[in-house]
């Protein structure tokens, strides 16, 4: 049976590509819910981050922008003062926006925007259709960021580079086409079989810590941040694993996403991590991370004694279940 988010996909499709072959500019018409004045960023999603390339002042609750993009792109409205951006991407259209009181983003007239929302509360969904989308938009930019963004990290390297080489060459220039594909070649270096790479990052009291002084050991590097809740729940079953076969040739270095060195060294005591620990407190910026190709976390790699990587990403009862495959219960 064919998903109804697939056939939404080629309903669009024509509208989308005649959109994004348009040579015109962009010019958004903004309303802001409950403000007769103030100031509203257009930022601009790139790295990892989003910056700011443009201002408006709000008039009578009204603001506006225009320009001109190369491509269909993720950028982002927010209020002065406001906690959240609010994202949408952003085609060369009328677009009208409306950021209402409670926060949230509506607009209309960009096409690309309107496949975007379509999708993009289900692109985390284990039965997600990337292949569909992939097959009914390989010239949107949309679809090319979909790929890089949500699913960089849950598809092997063959995979990915197989669904980026069915997409229009119009995107052979796009940031998240050269964003997926240093991180295909980076994944590379990681795959089951190959050597982990090393590293050295400082541990909770400053000092040098060398991934490469663990050998001889089984370890698992596990990618983790205090801030991660999913990390935090999964942090029992490590604790469970490890203190089963630390005394058999197992320990785990864990490499923090953390920013805050103390908010770090609390979910490491919270938690009772008792293992070796290092950061550099640099979030999604991190350097092993970068190494690694981590895209999420929890992320973990379990390497043997000579330091080759042997598996990824064991969590709940697939990592007791490799662990007692080496070491026997």
């Amino acid at each position: 049976m064919i998903k109804p988010v697939f056939i939404f996909f080629v309903l669009a499709a024509s509208l989308l590509s005649a959109c994004q072959t348009s040579g015109k500019g962009y010019r958004i018409s903004g309303s802001a819910e409950g403000k007769e004045s103030g100031m509203v960023y257009l930022q601009q999603f790139r790295d990892k981050m989003y910056f700011t390339i443009d201002s408006s002042a709000i008039q009578e609750g009204k603001f506006k922008f225009q320009g001109k993009v190369e491509m269909p792109a993720l950028y982002a409205l927010q209020l002065k003062d406001a906690e959240d951006n609010q994202p949408f991407f952003l085609d060369n259209s009328q677009i009208t926006a409306t950021l209402s009181a409670d926060g949230t983003l509506k607009t209309e007239g960009s096409p690309s925007q309107d496949l975007y929302q379509s999708v993009v509360d289900q692109v985390n969904e284990e039965d997600f259709d990337i292949k569909g989308l992939v097959a009914a938009h390989p010239a949107s930019n949309v679809t090319a960021y979909i790929l890089y963004r949500n699913f960089s990290w849950r598809l092997e390297p063959d995979t990915l580079e197989n669904l980026a080489s069915q997409l229009d060459s119009s995107l052979s220039e796009s940031p998240y086409i050269e964003e997926l594909r240093e991180i295909i070649s980076t994944l590379r270096t990681v795959e089951v079989g190959k050597t982990a790479p090393d590293f050295t990052l400082p541990d909770p009291e400053g000092n040098p810590f060398t991934l490469s002084s663990l050998k001889g050991q089984y370890v698992l590097i596990d990618f983790w941040a205090s801030w991660c809740p999913p990390c935090r729940a999964e942090n029992p079953n490590v604790v469970v694993a490890y203190n089963q076969y630390k005394d058999k040739g197992f320990t785990v270095l864990g490499v923090s996403l953390d920013r805050e060195k103390q908010n770090w060294l609390d979910g490491i005591a919270q938690d009772q991590l008792t293992w070796h620990h290092v950061s550099d407190l640099k979030f999604w910026d991190s350097a092993p991370a970068a190494l690694y190709g981590i895209r999420a976390i929890p992320s973990n790699l379990l390497i043997d004694r000579e330091g080759v990587i042997i598996a990824k990403n064991l969590r709940e009862e697939a990592l007791q279940e490799k662990l007692a495959e080496i070491f026997g219960k």
